[in-house]
């Protein structure tokens, strides 16, 4: 698993911070995909420790959300690329608010402040995928460059799987 996360970090880090090697085909097909699958193994494991019922569940729910999210984005007057304040706000008060949760669970399980907290995580991240489509589309205040397409999936590819496991963690109940 240590190493699916380093090959992870490594790719993430490859694609999102340096833009010659996400703009250089065949490398940046290449990236992405050693990417998606350190990803989609990661994912996996997780969804090896809660129920198989609950994992098609949360599946059924965010390919929902994420379809719905879509046909919204596509379809709105609201321009989600001009909110970028709110959700930084909101992406620092899912981050404080894990740390203090990363300090608290420890020492005493609340299973309430658990659920707050993905529900959150996956409130925020659908936030931006839809702030992400947008941005893809290209046709709001802000956009993408068409040469940023490996960005572009990137970005909305971690966004579903954000969904994805926050649901995991409101639905999702435990392998016995």
């Amino acid at each position: 698993m240590l190493y699916h996360s380093a090959v992870f970090f490594v790719t993430y880090l490859v694609l999102a911070c340096c833009s010659a090697p996400r703009r250089y085909f065949p490398w940046n097909l290449i990236l992405l995909s050693i990417f998606t699958l350190s990803m989609s193994y990661m994912t996996a494991m997780l969804s090896s420790y809660y129920n198989t019922k609950s994992v098609l569940l949360c599946l059924g729910i965010t390919a929902m959300v994420c379809l719905s999210v879509t046909i919204f984005s596509f379809q709105t007057k609201f321009d989600f690329t001009s909110c970028q304040g709110v959700l930084f706000v909101l992406m620092m008060v899912l981050f404080f608010s894990g740390i203090v949760m990363a300090i608290v669970l420890p020492y005493r399980y609340v299973p309430w402040l658990h659920v707050v907290y993905a529900i959150l995580g996956a409130i925020v991240f659908t936030m931006f995928l839809a702030f992400d489509t947008q941005l893809l589309m290209g046709n709001r205040r802000y956009a993408m460059s068409p040469e940023e397409y490996i960005f572009g999936a990137l970005n909305i590819y971690l966004d579903i799987i954000y969904v994805f496991s926050f649901f995991l963690q409101i639905f999702g109940s435990q392998r016995e």
